[in-house]
């Protein structure tokens, strides 16, 4: 997407939002917002019904966890497919207590990204019809995807590091 393409986009959220952005960012070509977390919902609602922007397709919905700054992003991926503009957003909340509002409101599709969120990382999507585990069971007490959890289980016996090269 060339630049004149990522000002107009950075310049219809700044019509109503001005003071939400924290910064633009554009790693590999992808236009990259980071936003304030409070207004995530409205501000989605609003790239939807926008006349011009009509970002009306979630294509991702999901978490990074950031543990040298004690934060979980969620990132959002938006597609516009009447103008074929790609747009990444971002919020970041405190790993200690991750809780945002569900986009299931403005996307359907977000139910089942966000219960893969909450199953993985543990954010709680407040008014979600129904958050609970996707993958892992249910009384499973570890959130896997983040990074405070050894890469394998330290008391397994059959699996010694000289049998992997290390």
């Amino acid at each position: 997407m060339d630049s004149t393409v990522q000002e107009k986009i950075v310049s219809i959220i700044k019509e109503k939002f001005e003071g939400e952005i924290l910064s633009v960012e554009t790693p590999y070509d992808f236009l990259t917002i980071n936003l304030k977390k409070e207004n995530i919902v409205e501000i989605i609602q609003y790239l939807y019904d926008h006349s011009e922007a009509k970002f009306q397709y979630l294509t991702t919905l999901c978490g990074i966890h950031y543990p040298e700054a004690g934060q979980i992003a969620i990132m959002y991926q938006l597609h516009s497919l009447v103008n074929n503009w790609r747009i990444r957003l971002k919020i970041f909340l405190p790993a200690e207590n991750p809780v945002t509002p569900t986009l299931t409101t403005v996307f359907a599709g977000a139910n089942w990204m966000e219960r893969e969120t909450y199953d993985f990382f543990g954010v709680k999507f407040t008014g979600h019809p129904d958050l609970r585990r996707i993958l892992n069971v249910e009384d499973m007490i570890i959130h896997p995807l983040r990074k405070e959890y050894p890469l394998e289980d330290q008391t397994r016996e059959d699996k010694k590091d000289y049998m992997f090269g290390r």
